[in-house]
């Protein structure tokens, strides 16, 4: 029931008291302010670890081609491995179960040169499911199709910045660019949230660069994606599966770790968002001390002002004031004061969390955060424990005889 002439009497108390009130208030709220700040921060690591490992499809596995270390069926230790046109095939028949995409890559370097403007750039040949293994997206025209690939046309789709580089403002699609002396007609601008270093690439159709290449058939390296309902434990499976496969085909020992390397993303995923997430809990471990900081200072603060008002309570007590109203007027008083600080410290620090911005993403923190409903939930178990602070005193001191009361100094 609301009681007006309560109500009064606790502003009129914490009106006198200022100082008690601020220092009580201030505690709650730089509790609460700290544990945001420190939860959001560390919510800002984790959107790096996955930002960075999620520039590419999270379901990829690139395979990379090494050199034996293990002699094997006839042949020598030290051997290069190479994969051509025949290994892409072979894949996709055999691995059709697990296999979404899959594509050739060509690494090379090359000076691209448009009228007066020239610089350096790599250059990787590719084929069309690479659009989808490094989740490439198309500002301006098209990317590289199957039939690029049959007529092994001279197409090429530039990076962002290596549109800006070259021509500037100008419309960069169906012009033509010098690639170390042959001319490639642009069909495309790509943007990729990977960075400058991913948009100034330029990729061309991979059996365009094989023949330009002594119309070999080799290629570089290739990335395939699984599908991603066979989940983290499938993709293992694939991995080993197709290391098997490419070792038996390139006749090297199944016991050698160097002839052939696959770098599981799926993998790295986990083991990176497992990292990031023992950092978030070591942050979370240290906001939360400093929440139980901020309760053992209420704590503190309130045996202090029921110690100082014992005279007081002793004196409503002769005068016929119940001990149940004496501790429901001092934990009023707790919880609004508590109530209000908390919430204070409650806006700034979300406030303070969305001033950040960008600034921070120097230090690997990008876009820190913290779910509102983990910042109410913080702040309501400081709000009872406010309380339970301001109860355990004020229920000593109510117990205590009015005459004993009225002697203490």
């Amino acid at each position: 029931m609301f009681d007006r002439d309560r109500w009064i009497e606790i502003f009129e108390t914490i009106r006198k008291n200022k100082l008690r009130t601020v220092l009580s208030g201030f505690t709650v709220a730089l509790g609460i302010y700290i544990f945001i700040i420190l939860f959001g921060l560390g919510n800002g690591l984790k959107n790096t670890f996955q930002e960075f490992f999620l520039d590419d499809a999270e379901n990829v596995i690139f395979v990379y081609p090494g050199r034996t270390s293990i002699p094997y069926k006839g042949f020598k230790s030290g051997r290069v491995i190479e994969f051509d046109n025949s290994d892409i095939a072979d894949i996709k028949n055999n691995f059709s179960y697990y296999l979404e995409y899959i594509s050739p890559r060509i690494f090379s370097r090359v000076t691209a040169t448009y009228q007066n403007e020239s610089d350096n750039y790599r250059k990787l040949s590719v084929g069309p499911d690479h659009q989808y293994i490094e989740k490439t997206v198309i500002m301006y025209g098209r990317y590289l199709n199957e039939q690029d690939l049959n007529d092994r046309k001279k197409y090429a789709v530039i990076g962002r910045l290596v549109a800006l580089d070259l021509f500037e403002k100008q419309d960069a699609v169906g012009n033509y660019i010098d690639l170390n002396g042959i001319a490639y007609k642009v069909i495309g601008v790509f943007q990729d949230s990977g960075g400058d270093r991913i948009e100034r690439i330029i990729y061309t159709p991979y059996t365009t660069e094989q023949l330009i290449n002594k119309n070999t058939d080799e290629i570089s390296t290739f990335a395939v994606t699984f599908k991603k309902n066979l989940g983290h434990a499938g993709s293992l499976i694939f991995e080993n599966e197709l290391r098997k496969f490419l070792k038996e085909k390139k006749a090297i020992s199944p016991k050698d770790p160097r002839g052939v390397y696959l770098s599981n993303l799926a993998d790295e995923l986990k083991q990176t968002q497992q990292f990031a997430g023992v950092l978030q809990t070591i942050v979370s471990i240290v906001g939360i001390g400093t929440l139980i900081a901020g309760i053992i200072g209420i704590s503190n603060i309130m045996v202090f002002v029921v110690k100082e008002r014992t005279k007081e309570l002793g004196i409503r007590k002769a005068l016929g004031a119940s001990p149940r109203s004496v501790i429901n007027m001092v934990l009023q008083e707790s919880i609004l004061i508590t109530t209000f600080s908390g919430y204070v410290g409650l806006f700034l620090g979300i406030l303070t969390l969305s001033g950040f911005g960008d600034s921070l993403e120097q230090y690997f923190v990008k876009n820190p955060y913290i779910n509102l409903n983990t910042a109410i939930f913080a702040t309501v178990v400081l709000i009872i424990c406010g309380g339970i602070a301001g109860y355990i005193p004020a229920k000593r001191a109510a117990s205590i005889k009015p005459i004993v009361a009225l002697r203490d100094e």
